[in-house]
């Protein structure tokens, strides 16, 4: 009897064992489907103010809609609510940021049984059981604080998550990666009274977009995790100052954040990134020949004409989309770099690069696609899922927790 037993305990534990989840051979979309999958950065609501389409059913245009979601488990996009840098000087900035939370909560509004609006992780595990897409909002820009600091408790009322300091210019908060302008050499001193206020309301702070000096000004202060929500890996890219370099990313780490791969091609390879420069290149040789111009050739009278240029060099220039294997050669250089899978995520810009995307990696029905290519490269099961969100999850709990009672 005592050997019947042992042999059956034996069956059984081996039965339990295949069975675990960390054990279980699954498909990529059986892992899609069962995982909670956060993209830190989608921009849907600036796409849809130019001009309206409807993402609670199919679309024919974008990156993202319900039906391409579902298709791709995606179930927790940040939405971003992008200000153009430009607005600031207009005083327009925070009413951009209200136009845009207002239509996310259109989205919802019309399809409450397919979208839920997050404000916490432990929203997105309920939603995420209900069978709802959760979304969690983003401000890229912060420059609809317009200098005040009671503006960032404000937003946070409102749903916001987190808050991307700069954009494409420096603001009152910080220095922009993409302006030689380094107004501040860092974070303004206005900037570090949002930082700490960002720690004490719980608010995610992002650095994406932000200059290296503001990046390390802000891991000077800040007092929980960091995220940057749709940045690269900068070892792809020498001199492209909007990824991270390694000894930021190592930092990034260290303090428990994520860093977030942007999947536009021009964050993927050096090749794509130097893409537009070339043109441009290019563009004033063609000007400055004193050859005779093939004006045909261009489409153009004058011999002028940008666009026509552009259409005609793309065509001997075919644009270098980066491809689905190049992609995940960044997150492979975060675990590296960091001795961990706990510091990578997805911020895949969708809406947000054009059409630049990789290949593979087209649309929200494309995660699978990613997760195949990291169950290629032997990730198992529970670090694939740290990566598609739980990597996230764990960094925004520690934020949540380190926020100070009022």
């Amino acid at each position: 009897m005592n050997i019947l037993r042992l042999v059956t305990g034996f069956f059984l534990s081996s039965i339990i064992i295949a069975c675990s989840p960390s054990t279980e051979i699954m498909s990529a979309s059986d892992l899609a489907r069962n995982s909670i999958i956060i993209d830190g950065h989608i921009d849907v609501p600036y796409r849809v103010l130019r001009e309206w389409e409807d993402v609670t059913g199919a679309t024919d245009g974008g990156d993202f809609d319900y039906p391409r979601a579902v298709k791709g488990g995606l179930n927790a996009p940040f939405m971003s609510i992008y200000t153009p840098a430009s607005l600031a000087s207009e005083g327009k900035s925070k009413e951009r940021a209200e136009e845009l939370i207002t239509l996310v909560e259109k989205i919802v509004a019309t399809a409450p049984d397919k979208y839920a609006i997050a404000t916490s992780p432990s929203q997105i595990r309920e939603q995420f059981d209900q069978g709802l897409i959760s979304l969690p909002l983003g401000m890229e820009n912060g420059s609809p604080i317009e200098g005040q600091i009671e503006n960032i408790e404000y937003f946070f009322e409102k749903g916001i998550r987190y808050i991307t300091l700069a954009h494409s210019l420096s603001n009152l908060i910080s220095d922009s990666s993409y302006d030689s302008n380094k107004a501040h050499g860092g974070l303004s001193a206005f900037g570090e009274d949002v930082v700490k206020e960002m720690n004490r309301l719980g608010m995610i702070i992002d650095i994406s977009h932000v200059s290296d000096g503001a990046f390390w000004d802000v891991m000077a202060i800040t007092s929980v995790p960091v995220i940057a929500s749709h940045s690269s890996a900068r070892h792809f890219t020498p001199g492209f100052e909007r990824n991270m370099n390694d000894e930021m990313i190592i930092r990034l780490a260290e303090n428990g954040g994520v860093i977030m791969i942007n999947y536009g091609s021009a964050f993927v390879t050096e090749e794509a990134n130097q893409y537009n420069s070339k043109r441009t290149e290019a563009w004033e040789k063609y000007l400055s020949s004193d050859d005779d111009a093939p004006l045909d050739l261009y489409g153009s009278e004058d011999g002028n004409d940008r666009d026509a240029f552009n259409n005609e060099y793309a065509k001997l220039n075919p644009y270098p989309f980066a491809t689905l294997e190049q992609t995940l050669d960044h997150f492979d250089h975060v675990v590296e770099l960091t001795g961990s899978v706990n510091h990578v995520g997805i911020g895949s810009d969708y809406d947000g690069v054009g059409d630049t995307l990789p290949i593979g990696l087209k649309d929200a029905s494309s995660y699978p696609n990613l997760i195949q290519g990291l169950m290629d490269r032997d990730y198992s099961n529970d670090d694939i899922k740290k990566i598609l969100g739980e990597n996230l999850l764990r960094a925004w709990s520690e934020i949540e927790n380190g926020a100070l009672p009022n």
